[in-house]
């Protein structure tokens, strides 16, 4: 298994497959993230995410009805180091930017990509592969991390 590199500063930001894979106990990728969330409970760094994302973890809870989880999720926000982002105009000019760039980033994709770089993070955390086609963005893919290990 991986480890995974944290930038020594600046702001993380987490897509919802980092919120989902953690809050679920995902067996391969939870271990990966734990040294995030003890960084970000230890006060060395602050994670941030869209507003995108609280939608995009509520989802399956609702589609269940499993309204504990779907408050758990919530909840995660509401942590110390933790903030959701909004999505604003200038968001919304940048994801559009950045959709006529990489005309194959699909639009949700888009709205994390831009939030990350209008924000300044410093390193975007995700596992989705697609996010390569943002060359600016400073990305971290968890099975990267995993195949470094190898």
């Amino acid at each position: 298994m991986g480890t995974l590199i944290l930038p020594q500063s600046g702001a993380i930001y987490i897509d919802a497959q980092i919120v989902i894979y953690t809050m679920n106990y995902h067996p391969t990728y939870e271990p990966i993230c734990r040294p995030l969330w003890d960084a970000v409970s230890a006060g060395s760094i602050s994670i941030f995410s869209s507003e995108l994302t609280l939608l995009e973890t509520l989802v399956v809870p609702y589609q269940r009805s499993d309204y504990v989880q779907a408050e758990e999720r919530e909840r995660l926000w509401d942590r110390p180091g933790m903030s959701l982002l909004p999505v604003t105009k200038d968001v919304l000019k940048r994801a559009a930017h950045v959709r006529a760039v990489n005309t194959a980033v699909r639009v949700p994709d888009a709205i994390h990509a831009a939030t990350a770089l209008h924000y300044g993070c410093a390193c975007f955390l995700t596992n989705d592969l697609g996010f390569r086609r943002v060359i600016e963005l400073p990305l971290t893919i968890l099975d990267d991390v995993i195949a470094r290990a190898h």
